[in-house]
């Protein structure tokens, strides 16, 4: 059977890979904090018929050689980390991060999950969670009669009680970075895992050590560009065609020989 049949076809599964993703980006474009994914080709591994540098004879050698190669895959998807704008909505539970780092959340089995967003509510017992109803940590409760929460730049809470004009401190947010945000793992939900490749956790007060600040009242937008990734999906889409084309034409080409010998 001709190569060229099975080169293309990896063309086309890696380009139908590359769209999946492109299709997600777009799938997110509002989601509060979501960062975007980008499909990493790499080539497959080669035929070496001649190799390059072996001797043609006692004085001469090859400058190239002959190397045909089996196709491509998709080696991995690489999350994008980039801060998308911020958008003000004045609502005191809504927190941003301007610069690095992420919040983080308490999962049911007592794991930390990371997440860049910040639409908080309060739930049943006055504790602050998130839109799954899964709790910040640390944990901040609100105490009843609380009728303004203020948020500092620094994570500090502090709650203002009806007919009290000095605000208690209830809490603060921490932040936690990490060497390769890259590396977490998107477990969906807006939240993210510590892996390996990840790095271990580093906490840190906001607006110190490198670590962004708390804005209150506002909101992350996600970073997807939509016109960058329509780009995307059109030479995806062209990629795919030419790919269907060498099996069109590797078949054109076997129909002869069947035919004509």
């Amino acid at each position: 059977m001709h190569a060229a049949l099975y080169v293309s076809k990896t063309g086309l599964s890696a380009q139908d890979k590359q769209l999946s993703t492109i299709s997600n980006n777009l799938a997110n474009a509002s989601t509060v904090g979501f960062k975007r994914d980008r499909a990493v080709f790499e080539d497959l591994l080669y035929q070496i018929q001649r190799q390059p540098g072996g001797q043609t004879n006692r004085d001469n050698e090859l400058p190239s050689g002959l190397q045909l190669g089996v196709g491509v895959r998709v080696a991995g998807t690489n999350k994008q980390f980039t801060e998308g704008t911020l958008q003000v909505t004045e609502q005191a539970l809504d927190l941003a991060i301007d610069g690095r780092g992420f919040l983080q959340v308490l999962l049911p089995n007592g794991d930390t999950a990371y997440t860049r967003n910040g639409q908080l509510q309060i739930n049943s017992d006055g504790d602050l969670v998130n839109s799954s109803g899964l709790l910040m940590e640390p944990n901040i409760n609100v105490p009843e009669g609380t009728n303004k929460i203020t948020i500092g730049t620094d994570g500090i809470v502090n709650a203002y009680q009806e007919g009290d004009p000095n605000p208690t401190q209830i809490g603060q947010f921490d932040l936690v970075d990490f060497i390769n945000p890259s590396g977490l793992q998107s477990v969906g939900g807006n939240l993210f895992l510590e892996t390996a490749a990840s790095g271990d956790p580093i906490n840190g007060t906001p607006g110190e050590n490198g670590m962004g600040e708390i804005l209150q009242g506002t909101l992350e937008n996600s970073n997807v560009d939509i016109v960058e990734e329509m780009v995307n999906m059109i030479t995806t889409q062209r990629v795919y065609e030419l790919n269907s084309k060498v099996v069109s034409t590797a078949d054109s080409m076997l129909q002869f020989i069947t035919q004509t010998l």
